[in-house]
């Protein structure tokens, strides 16, 4: 673990919850330690009981594109995809699933822990873009979109969403918890991911009562076990359904607020989020557990509207992640987010709480010394097939979605700017997950 990975925490509870909590008081906090016994069994992705869709999906505008994309200027992706574009690649999207789309050429199903997909139904909209900034493929006749790594394959696990809820509970709203995440985590380690990306967290006060034991084996189990690199977004603050606000310098002795999965630090690679200019957004959440921090305002997807978030800036780092592993295949997955992390543009004091080891540098990441991008692009092999699980029978009311899910308990960690309105995301009875 690098000297400036000293752990760090994960994001949010909801509102009423907090508010009953009042203003959490500053309290020395570390992770569980490892237990293998909390470790998952393997098995089918499934529900853990029954549910019921509460909202109509959002959906995609057949005929609205993505506007003009300004991340292949910002991280210098034209010189980048001379080395490589993330061929051979299994990138684990563990979101609100990836809906089929055209340019998602490549997305298997990793199974659904939501409804009774397969993985590759999406009613909230979120995962979708995400998987867009990771791979979505080029189209010069109609813009000048692309993701970071365009030739990895996506493994689509649903594994949260704020359109269900549990079928014997109407009082509530939205699905996913950091159980099911755990058992995303494992299942994703199974498919023979090489990256895995979560755009959600799960944040609650140091005094709040919080078992993620069994998230933390999984994250072992990946990253030991499987050599799987885990991305994971660092939380929003600010807003309805997002973190409660963290003060501007927390340390392990001064955190107020627990993010999980990112406080297993030694496991994950925390994304915050910057503007264009490389300065920390207003909404990003600090802590201790931040390694670096990516692109995350006004973010071009599979949508003409601009999204923003920490969860926009994750996948940027997980693309990255994915062109290393291409370039550097012998390369250990803590070796790879140990380049990620040294290769970044240090802040002044070369670690802060807001930017971790600072913004992503994503040529700098995939080139060596001696071996500068040349003008010719090297053939890559296609990816391998993937063996998914047998999935239950497809939910038939899944389909593309769209920007803008709702912020229930489980909001997504989402565009707090251009978005507007905080998207629902993984939502448990006791541990509550929310994306950003």
């Amino acid at each position: 673990m690098s000297a400036s990975r000293v752990a760090r925490l994960l994001a949010a509870s909801a509102l009423a919850a907090l508010s009953q909590l009042g203003t959490p008081s500053a309290q020395a906090v570390s992770p569980p330690k490892i237990e293998d016994s909390q470790l998952p069994k393997p098995g089918l992705p499934a529900p853990p009981w029954p549910t019921v869709q509460r909202e109509v999906c959002a959906t995609l505008n057949a005929d609205s594109g993505p506007g003009r994309d300004r991340l292949p200027e910002l991280v210098d992706l034209p010189r980048v995809w001379q080395l490589t574009r993330g061929a051979g690649q299994r990138v684990a999207i563990i979101d609100t699933g990836v809906s089929r789309h055209r340019r998602l050429p490549e997305v298997v199903p990793g199974g659904d822990y939501v409804s009774t997909g397969d993985g590759t139904q999406d009613c909230d909209a979120h995962g979708t873009l995400v998987a867009g900034i990771i791979a979505g493929s080029a189209d010069p006749r109609a813009d000048g979109f692309s993701g970071v790594a365009p030739e990895a394959t996506l493994i689509s696990i649903r594994q949260s969403s704020a359109k269900f809820a549990p079928a014997r509970d109407r009082s509530r709203t939205g699905v996913g918890d950091v159980e099911t995440m755990a058992k995303a985590i494992r299942t994703a380690a199974d498919l023979g991911a090489s990256v895995i990306n979560i755009s959600s967290v799960a944040c609650v006060a140091v005094t709040s009562a919080f078992d993620d034991r069994a998230l933390g084996a999984a994250l072992a189990y990946a990253v030991d076990v499987k050599n799987v690199v885990v991305v994971a977004a660092a939380g929003n603050t600010g807003g309805a359904g997002q973190c409660p606000p963290q003060h501007s310098d927390p340390t392990w002795a001064t955190v107020t607020v627990v993010v999980s999965p990112a406080w297993y630090d030694d496991y994950v690679l925390t994304v915050g989020s910057v503007n264009a200019e490389g300065t920390p957004s207003a909404f990003t959440l600090a802590g201790p557990w931040v390694d670096v921090a990516a692109t995350g305002e006004a973010v071009t997807s599979l949508d003409s509207e601009p999204v923003s978030g920490t969860s926009y800036a994750a996948p940027v780092v997980s693309g990255l992640a994915a062109l290393i592993r291409a370039r550097f295949p012998a390369l250990t997955a803590r070796q790879v987010m140990q380049r990620i992390e040294s290769t970044a543009h240090h802040p002044p004091a070369r670690w802060d709480p807001l930017v971790g080891n600072g913004t992503i540098d994503v040529l700098a990441a995939v080139s060596t010394d001696s071996s500068p991008p040349s003008d010719t692009p090297k053939p890559t092999p296609a990816p391998p097939p993937i063996t998914a699980p047998p999935p239950t029978p497809a939910d038939s009311r899944g389909r593309n979605a769209a920007l803008g899910g709702a912020a229930a308990c489980l909001a997504v960690l989402v565009g707090v700017l251009a978005v507007g309105a905080a998207m629902g995301r993984l939502r448990g009875a006791r541990n509550r997950v929310v994306g950003d």
